[in-house]
């Protein structure tokens, strides 16, 4: 699944085809996706594009009438085209631009959305959703804060969307590597000088992550078709059986909230 870092690469390879144009037409080829296309962006023309943005996983396509919400799903993926070309099978949603390039949505299992909104503030989707784990909201003393009397495990806290946005498995295991702690462990053990060097990695593993361009996976791709690069430096992420870079002991995964968690038993405590 694309997580926030391929969001925001995402995000900044269109935008700058995109902002300062108009959405001449939109082309629906599959309506039913995990929710209907909303009939408002099917009937968008010549609709001039104000900002691209980003809520969690969320992209945000500002108009002059309101804002289009996207999400990429389990699979999806968005590209800019130079020109129109023939859609493929799974090329779902195209959207034509003043400039004569098409912003492609492609998701061969189709659980992503396009979605209408008058006003963000009250968007169903992006209501009750967590600070954004890059801002300065989200901080060690926050983090400690709301881990006091938790027993639920640390992995599956961190990626709750109530808590914190973005916080996708990979990058959850990365961090939580990174910070020495055992994902196993109920969030409310943490200290508070773990809480802080545990907020300073998700950040530093993020930022990097999108510098890179996101991580590269089977089904995502970046907005120019170009893969992203962070997938060569993870430590833990989908290496299990192989040794820890750092101790030379196997990494081991284990089912944690039906997502396969990666960590070095050594290591991390």
């Amino acid at each position: 699944m694309p997580e926030l870092p391929e969001i925001e690469t995402s995000r900044r390879g269109i935008e700058p085809h995109m902002v300062g144009y108009q959405i001449a037409r939109v082309i629906v080829r599959q309506p039913k996706l995990r929710w209907p296309v909303s009939e408002q962006i099917n009937a968008l023309k010549n609709s001039p594009v104000l900002s691209i943005g980003r809520r969690a996983k969320y992209l945000l396509i500002e108009l002059d009438s309101g804002w289009i919400i996207g999400h990429l799903g389990m699979s999806g993926s968005v590209r800019v085209l130079p020109e129109f070309i023939e859609p493929g099978k799974h090329d779902h949603v195209d959207f034509v631009l003043s400039n004569g390039k098409v912003l492609r949505y492609t998701d061969p299992r189709r659980f992503g959305s396009w979605l209408w909104t008058d006003d963000l503030a009250d968007s169903g989707v992006l209501m009750h959703l967590g600070p954004e784990p890059l801002g300065d909201e989200f901080s060690g003393e926050y983090l400690f804060k709301k881990s006091r009397g938790k027993k639920t495990k640390i992995k599956p806290w961190l990626m709750d969307n109530r808590l914190v946005v973005g916080v996708g498995n990979i990058y959850a295991s990365e961090s939580l590597f990174e910070s020495r702690i055992l994902p196993t462990r109920p969030a409310g053990s943490l200290t508070k000088r773990e809480a802080d060097l545990l907020v300073a990695e998700i950040k530093r593993v993020l930022a990097r992550s999108i510098e890179q361009g996101g991580t590269t996976l089977k089904d995502f791709l970046q907005a120019d078709g170009k893969p992203g690069y962070f997938a060569q430096e993870l430590q833990v992420y989908g290496r299990v059986g192989e040794p820890c870079r750092v101790c030379g002991t196997l990494i081991e995964s284990e089912k944690l909230g039906q997502r396969s968690t990666f960590f070095c038993r050594r290591c991390q405590k």
